[in-house]
């Protein structure tokens, strides 16, 4: 049967897909979190094998994972036997783009309980979180350290495909010294300085943060070139810097916070510098991208948004830069640059 003569699948069925979505994204959190996929990394097993060593009921666990497996995510074998799948060896731990703390903070309790008031954000244009839980996002994760470490677990699952994807995208060449900020732990920052061992950099996020880059910069061999800074990019930024990098912060803010951080950097960088925004670009209409659902993430928990190109560049407009282009990269994320006017 060619591509032209396989039934087209009707508008019901299709609907009816989607509105089982919620399911599919919590069965890939509960496989992650009893480490199913690090259970099978050596080849098939059977249910119930996978199950005795991860704590579950067989025929449970099995019914969960056919259902997986008709999504692509294992794959079911004769004999009740399971194998992974190249999107269930990004559930594995060992591995080194793995995506398995993204995926249990995206379908925890918490995140579900938010979604489920997404009529209070989309009547009133305000963020549900703090609305239910009757404190902001970010100081919630400070006064809950279990769910905080969830969360930062999850931003090093997702930071370490879009790192790569980053440094082999974008050509840094020419920069002699490149400022992070918010960077964490240092991850994008080392990465980009072990690829160019000529350039330097200031990583710049709060002080308890950066305290804990030690370990990150000197195992990849760049903490002798790497200065860390403590400090609050509402407030300020390093000065020095020709070129400034801010992955994943932007999207976080309303377009008047992201100004004053964007004016922060371009106050700091030297005449002709550039800044530089990894984020998910959201594409023209009726394109399907998981950046505007991310985009709802953001409208629920904070007071930021996913972007157009057109909005990226009024964006840097406001705080003195002229967008230049955007790279898109073999991730969901593009590189935003502009230039410093």
């Amino acid at each position: 049967m060619t591509e032209n003569e396989r039934p087209k699948v009707p508008p019901s069925a299709q609907l009816m897909e989607m509105i089982f979505g919620f399911s599919l994204s919590r069965s890939i959190a509960v496989a992650a979190e009893l480490g199913v996929a690090d259970q099978l990394k050596d080849g098939p097993r059977s249910v119930n094998e996978v199950a005795q060593a991860v704590g579950a009921h067989p025929e449970s666990l099995y019914r969960m994972l056919r259902a997986l497996a008709g999504a692509g995510v294992f794959s079911e074998e004769a004999d009740r036997r399971f194998s992974l799948t190249p999107l269930s060896e990004l559930l594995r731990s060992d591995n080194a783009e793995s995506l398995r703390g993204f995926v249990a903070m995206m379908a925890d309790a918490v995140n579900f309980e938010t979604w489920a008031d997404l009529p209070y954000s989309i009547q009133t244009g305000k963020p549900t979180f703090p609305h239910k839980f009757n404190t902001p996002w970010f100081t919630w994760l400070e006064q809950n350290p279990k769910e905080g470490k969830a969360f930062h677990d999850a931003m090093t699952s997702l930071s370490a495909g879009a790192v790569a994807a980053v440094v082999n995208s974008y050509d840094f060449s020419g920069i002699k010294k490149l400022v992070d900020i918010g960077g964490g732990h240092g991850l994008l920052l080392a990465s980009v300085l072990a690829k160019y061992p000529d350039m330097s950099g200031i990583l710049y996020d709060d002080p308890a943060v950066v305290a804990g880059s030690k370990d990150l910069l000197a195992a990849h061999g760049v903490a002798s070139r790497c200065e860390t800074v403590g400090g609050n990019f509402f407030n300020s930024a390093p000065a020095g810097g020709d070129a400034y990098i801010l992955k994943h912060i932007i999207h976080d803010w309303s377009d008047d916070e992201c100004v004053t951080i964007l004016q922060h950097c371009h106050k700091g960088m030297i005449p002709g510098g550039k800044v530089l925004i990894v984020e998910m670009v959201v594409p023209e209409r009726n394109v399907p991208a998981v950046s505007k659902f991310l985009d709802l993430e953001m409208l629920l928990f904070l007071t930021g948004r996913e972007r157009t190109t057109a909005e990226y560049s009024a964006l840097l407009k406001r705080a003195g830069f002229e967008l230049t282009r955007v790279v898109p990269t073999q991730s969901a994320y593009g590189v935003i640059e502009g230039v410093r006017k």
